[in-house]
């Protein structure tokens, strides 16, 4: 793992805020990292505007901002000054990333929260670490017959990152999940909303299923946008295992998380 000084800095901010894309990129080719790192980078801004702002109209305002800056590169306008948002103009106006796709990841975290029910939640998710993936798979030449089934395979990577973190995000004031599967006021530790989470990560795990089967052709070159469907699988089974408390915070990523990443990227398939 490169040293966090040697590293450009949108690499180091995607290896401090998302250590598990950043793990994945590293099998993507050198010329592509960039492009990668930037992207990782822009889906973390996106997520934070939820996370600093707890007013709905200040979340739009925040997520405004980056759509101006993705529509001004597209112009040809300077670029804003920020960290993120001048390189992000930078790869946008030299063809490394797609505005279209950019806009769409802003689009998808417009909507409210706690999501309407199951569907709104799916939607949102291909919308975000969905389209977060497929991104990915385009800068890596993997071909648009295979966007749909790493949007899915993201899709998979975002629940489980999300029912991971639901003892902190609920205790930020978040509600992730539609009332549906966990109603406002119930525990974790409540067992019928403990059963309809656990059966929220089996079906993520028949998502990632079908997502994997559909992702066998996926060229070497391309792995890297696959990988977090690695880490997803792993969690995922561990989330619908009847043994998993989730009450309590989650482990940090593990040595066994790590290895089984590095041996899909060194095998190039999942």
């Amino acid at each position: 793992m490169p040293e966090a000084d040697a590293l450009h800095p949108l690499a180091a901010l995607a290896r401090r805020h998302d250590p598990d894309r950043f793990l994945c990129a590293l099998f993507a080719p050198a010329e592509a990292r960039q492009a990668i790192f930037t992207l990782i980078a822009f889906n973390h801004e996106l997520a934070r505007a939820r996370e600093v702002a707890r007013e709905p109209m200040m979340v739009l305002i925040r997520l405004q901002w980056w759509r101006d800056t993705v529509e001004e590169a597209v112009a040809g306008r300077p670029a804003r000054q920020h960290e993120v948002a001048a390189p992000l103009s930078a790869a946008i106006e030299a063809g490394r990333l797609d505005p279209a796709a950019l806009l769409a990841m802003i689009e998808a975290r417009e909507g409210d929260e706690p999501p309407e029910d199951r569907q709104a939640l799916e939607e949102r998710l291909l919308g975000t670490a969905g389209a977060l993936a497929a991104e990915t798979g385009r800068i890596l030449d993997a071909g648009a017959g295979f966007a749909e089934a790493l949007a899915r395979a993201g899709a998979a990577y975002g629940l489980a990152g999300t029912l991971r973190s639901l003892p902190h995000l609920l205790a930020a004031g978040r509600r992730p999940l539609p009332g549906e599967i966990l109603p406002a006021n119930t525990p974790l530790s409540d067992p019928a909303a403990a059963g309809a989470i656990r059966a929220l990560a089996g079906r993520g795990l028949g998502m990632l299923g079908e997502a994997r089967r559909a992702l066998s052709g996926l060229p070497r070159r391309s792995i890297a946008a696959a990988l977090p469907a690695v880490l997803a699988g792993r969690d995922l089974r561990r989330l619908a295992s009847p043994g998993w408390r989730w009450d309590a915070p989650p482990a940090p990523r593990g040595a066994g998380d790590r290895m089984a990443v590095a041996w899909a990227g060194l095998r190039g398939r999942l």
